[in-house]
């Protein structure tokens, strides 16, 4: 079973990167500010999960320089999505708001409406 979870982690990352989106282009001082916005948001993921490829590839459908942070192999991520979110689930999207409180978002559908509906409007 360890054997078809790899061969079908390498074929989705190899299709992922097969078939890459383009990022939309803005002028430098809208995407400027997007990049600064997008600092108060991390991903955290794994790397070959469908669901955190599609966010991903959405992410960069809109030129979105968001961290990402592997919460399979690196025990600290794991560690922070526990504490913060409550569960282990990717995709989860962690968005730190002006004061300083924490939104920990799931389910892939919900993270890319989520991007999409704050950033079309930065656009």
């Amino acid at each position: 079973m360890r054997i078809i979870h790899k061969l079908l982690g390498t074929l989705i990352l190899l299709i992922d990167w097969l078939t890459a989106p383009k990022g939309i282009k803005r002028p430098e001082e809208v995407q400027a500010v997007i990049n600064e916005q997008t600092k108060a948001i991390t991903l955290y993921q794994y790397k070959a999960c469908p669901f955190c490829v599609k966010v991903r590839r959405s992410m960069k459908r809109q030129s979105l320089s968001i961290e990402t942070r592997d919460a399979k192999r690196c025990e600290m991520a794991k560690i922070e999505l526990l504490k913060g979110g409550g569960k282990l689930k990717v995709p989860c999207l962690k968005v730190v708001n002006d004061t300083g409180s924490e939104k920990w978002m799931y389910e892939s559908k919900d993270i890319i409406g989520y991007l999409e509906q704050r950033f079309s409007e930065a656009a």
